[in-house]
Order: C-alpha cells, then structure tokens, then sequence
C-alpha cells in the first residue's frame, strides 16, 4: 500500500518532508518514503489511499493514560472535593472499586477509539480495578488487539483494598508481562504497575521484588504528583519517595516515573542517573492543583521525558499546547515551553516507546513501524521542514485526524472506524455508566 498525496512530515533528522510525499507500506513496517508519483510508479501495483492534501505523518503516542477512568466523563461528585487526596478517594478510587470485567472491556474500546479518532496510536496505560484485577490487563489487551491499536499496559497496585486484592493485583501485572514481553508480537506489552509510594507498603515492595525476580520489565508509577507522597515517604521512611524506589531497585531504561511534581534536585539527579523515563502530563497537574513538572532541569540532566494525558484527553495535540503554556507560565518567561513540548512529543515519546517496542515509533522511515495518520490541516502560511512542529502546536488538533493505520492496518478511513462497532459499544457503556454513577 501507497500513502500519499500528501505533506509528508517523517519526523525523521534526515529526511524530514516531503512536498508531495508518500510512505510505501509493507507488512506492518515502512518499506520506503519519498515522492508520490515517484512512488507510484515505482510500485504500479500497489493499493493507494490518496491523502488528498492533508497531512501526513506518525501516529501520536501518549506515554500515560488511565483507561479505567473512562466512565468519569460527565459525572459529577456528591461528596467534598477540596484537595488531590479527596479528588483520589471521592472519585477516582470510589470509580475504579466498582469496574467490572465487562466495564473494564468497554473502558478500553472507548478509550481506543476517542484515542485513534485523535491520531493516538500507540498507548501506554496504568490500569485500575482492584475488585476485577484478575484478568484485568488481559481483556484490556483483547480489546487493543481487536481494534488495532498498539499499547503498553499495567495494574495500579497499591494496598489500599488490603492483602488479598494487592497480592492479585501483584500476579495480574507478572502474568501479563510473562505472556506479552515475548518476541512472538509487538503490538501489546506489560509493564509493572504501581500507584504510588504511599499507598504501597515496605511489605508489599519486598513481595514485589521476588515477584519480579527474573523478569526484565519496567515499573510504571506515579512519582511525586502530591506532596502527599513526599510527606507520607519522610514520615514512614525518613527518605524521599524517588530515594525509597531506588532503594528497592524500581528505577531504571525501562521505567517510567509518572509526574515527578514534587521533587528536588537530588531526586531529578537520581531519575537522570538511573536512565528513568518520566512522563509529563500537564492538563491533569493544573486540573488537579498539584504543581508543575520541572521540564526545564529534567531536560538539561539528559531526563528521558515524554508526554501523556493522563485520560484528561485522548488529544495529545492538545496536551502539547499545554505544556508549552504551563512552562512558559510557571517561570513567568514566554521564551521557554515551546521547543521544549515539542521535544517531549517528538523525541521523548518516541524514546520511551524504543525501550518496550522492537522498531521505531513516532517516526516514518525504512524498517519503521506502519503507524501513519492523515490530519485534514491546510495550511493558509508557508509550511515545511523547519516548521511543521510549530505549525502542528498552534494549529493542529486530534479531531482532524482522517485516517488511521496501524501497523500496516488501516483502522480509521475518512474518519470511520473499521474494526469495531462504536455504536454498539458507546450504547451498553451509556447503559452501564448509568448503572454505577449512583452508587459513588
């Protein structure tokens, strides 16, 4: 298959546009980038999806999100909200302890498709369901595989709903990644999920660690997003909470450290030496009051640092602007935040995905995966290599997101969805929502 006809954005230093560009795919991987009609008449044979003019370019990744809280759009809370501790409790725990396993299916079909309607196609999720965790990770990875999106997926485990529901949620995470992080496919994969320090005690890191032991997978966990873990790691441990993940060996190239508002210095130098990622996700840090993530002195220590929502939006277009925004504001300089969001997309995103994927993603290029978008974005100013991010940051949106290809796969064409039936699935989770809703 050709697709062209199009401005080709490839994201790739040496070859980054294409006027009239064209990918030529093979399988799921990226077989050859170049011209349109040079393409076309290289490969007379193969299929075309004609872009028609619009933009084309890779597939968005989003290196956070929480599938689980799916069914929170549009619900209200009854009780007190007043600070991120009771945002967590009022809300998000009280939604996540009521999930079925069928609402954790449909959780992920709607999150799938809001996210590939938005031009995401590759996710990486931190799921939660602590009465349904056994099997959890599993329906979400079919639901993935029979949409077409690819993804990394993880269970929150913490003990806030005692021993039993935490030793669950501790063999859910090593099962899935026993299953998934194999070389036989490379459209799902597991990673160890944790809340966060202080909802996880000494007794169950150390059942963690021999869990784990064998196993070369990453740990996915929020770091610092309240100063609520920083004060609960002081008083119980007389450490900070990125001191007490190192002590028990969680860090590392295939970790992510969720946030990471509220740290020091020390601990930003600790994140770098140790080769942790860490996922920025700006919407969810205002909405929720918690602070700013020091872009600027992740970025100078060499920090792996990407971009996520999450699940504020399934629009990483939007996620970017705000980033930029949030910098330029929480240092009161409009000269900072703009290269710096762009690079978290970009590079960051694409960075993190190479250490849990086998080829590259986020970028179009020769042996590449397959992972292509088409944004109905015309441009009324000059556009072209020197410019196409900046273009795409003040006026690129998900919504206009036209077609989808997934690993060589189209999944979304002239904005349907190929794979599955939205109204089928938005009608029983309408039916389900109102089912729970009450009973927060």
């Amino acid at each position: 298959m050709i697709i062209g006809n199009g401005r080709l954005v490839t994201n790739d230093p040496d070859h980054p546009y294409f006027e009239n560009g064209a990918i030529r795919v093979l399988d799921e991987l990226v077989d050859a980038v170049g011209d349109f009609e040079e393409l076309k008449a290289k490969y007379p044979e193969d299929e075309v999806l004609d872009a028609q003019g619009r933009v084309i370019m890779p597939g968005m990744i989003n290196a956070h999100t929480h599938i689980y809280s799916s069914y929170a759009r549009g619900m209200g809370v009854s009780k007190p909200t007043r600070n991120f501790p009771e945002i967590l409790e009022n809300l998000w725990w009280a939604l996540d302890r009521s999930l079925t396993e069928e609402d954790n299916s449909l959780s992920a079909y709607t999150t799938y498709i809001d996210s590939i309607r938005n031009g995401v196609t590759t996710l990486f999720d931190h799921h939660a369901s602590p009465h349904s965790a056994t099997g959890s990770l599993f329906t979400l990875a079919e639901a993935a595989k029979e949409i077409g999106i690819r993804g990394s997926f993880s269970m929150e485990l913490s003990d806030r709903d005692g021993v039993e529901v935490a030793e669950r949620e501790i063999k859910e995470n090593v099962d899935f990644i026993k299953a998934m992080n194999t070389d036989e496919q490379d459209m799902i994969k597991g990673m160890f999920g944790m809340h966060a320090s202080f909802t996880i005690s000494d007794e169950t890191m150390e059942k963690v660690k021999v869990a784990m032991e064998g196993i070369d997978a990453g740990y996915h966990i929020h770091v610092g997003e309240g100063r609520e873990d920083q004060y609960d790691s002081l008083e119980k441990y007389d450490m900070r909470v990125t001191e007490r993940l190192l002590g028990w060996g969680l860090l590392g190239p295939k970790s992510i450290a969720v946030h990471a508002v509220n740290v020091n210095g020390r601990e930003l130098d600790i994140l770098a030496e140790t080769d942790t990622s860490v996922v920025h996700n700006p919407m969810s840090n205002m909405g929720n009051a918690v602070g700013a993530t020091p872009v600027l002195g992740m970025l100078r220590r060499g920090i792996r640092l990407g971009l996520g929502t999450d699940a504020y939006t399934h629009d990483m277009f939007e996620s970017i602007k705000v980033s930029k925004i949030l910098q330029s504001h929480r240092l009161a300089n409009p000269t900072v935040g703009f290269g710096e969001a762009l690079k978290l997309q970009y590079e960051g995103n694409p960075a993190i995905a190479a250490q849990h994927f086998q080829r590259p993603l986020g970028v179009l290029k020769e042996g590449a995966y397959a992972d292509i978008i088409t944004l109905d974005y015309y441009p009324f100013t000059p556009f072209g290599a020197d410019n196409w991010k900046g273009h795409l940051l003040f006026g690129g949106y998900g919504r206009m997101t036209n077609d989808v290809v997934i690993n060589g796969k189209v999944i979304m064409r002239n904005r349907e969805i190929k794979t599955v039936d939205e109204e089928k699935i938005f009608a029983r989770t309408k039916e389900r929502a109102a089912t729970i809703w009450p009973n927060l």
